[in-house]
């Protein structure tokens, strides 16, 4: 590997660590009664609200259309995300120090492998909570509503509009990503041949 690919993949690591102390994606809910909106923030190891009560009201509107609480001690994957970013960033350092290419290809599958892993739990995430209603004690039943949110995106969800969005986290992990893809064209990137000085006697 060349310096410039060792230097982006150590950018990409502290990228990665950072990600540890953002929030990697946010939901928010926009209604008529709520015109400033409810904001939720999910970050590695935690979920809390945009604002200081903004979970607490989500948990009860929840509770009126029958979804369960959202909380974070209960969700097994907090407890496993921290540790699967800070391995992608311990990865990083230790492949830039190795400086071979073909670790940094591992590196990048198992960083994309991840992301997808984890973006594929979020949405079965969603859709548990937005499929799985207790409607025996819901106050408010809508035969055949669900109220799932959006992976990524705007959805109408009664008379709430959910936005689902990246946060700085997630834009940290993109970027993260591209400085490996860039890290890995350098890496392969072939050298220029030695041109022969004619000028020198044969």
């Amino acid at each position: 590997m060349s310096r410039a690919s060792r230097v982006l993949l150590l950018l990409a690591s502290a990228l990665l660590a950072l990600m540890l102390a953002a929030p990697l994606w946010r939901i928010q809910l926009i209604a008529p009664q709520y015109p400033e909106g409810l904001g939720m923030k999910i970050s590695a190891n935690t979920v809390r609200g945009q604002r200081e009560h903004d979970l607490d009201n989500i948990n009860e509107l929840n509770h009126y259309i029958g979804m369960k609480r959202i909380e974070p001690e209960s969700i097994p994957e907090l407890h496993i995300i921290p540790y699967a970013i800070a391995a992608l960033a311990a990865a990083a350092v230790l492949v830039a120090l190795i400086g071979r290419r073909e670790l940094l290809s591992v590196w990048l599958g198992a960083f994309a492998t991840v992301a997808v892993i984890g973006l594929i739990d979020f949405w079965h995430w969603e859709y548990d909570y937005g499929h799985h209603l207790d409607l025996e004690h819901a106050i408010i039943k809508v035969p055949g509503m669900s109220y799932q949110p959006p992976l990524i995106g705007s959805k109408q969800l009664l008379n709430f509009t959910a936005v689902s969005v990246p946060d700085v986290g997630g834009v940290l992990a993109g970027v993260a990503f591209l400085l490996g893809v860039a890290a890995l064209v350098l890496a392969y990137r072939r050298e220029p041949r030695p041109v022969a000085d004619w000028s020198e006697p044969q």
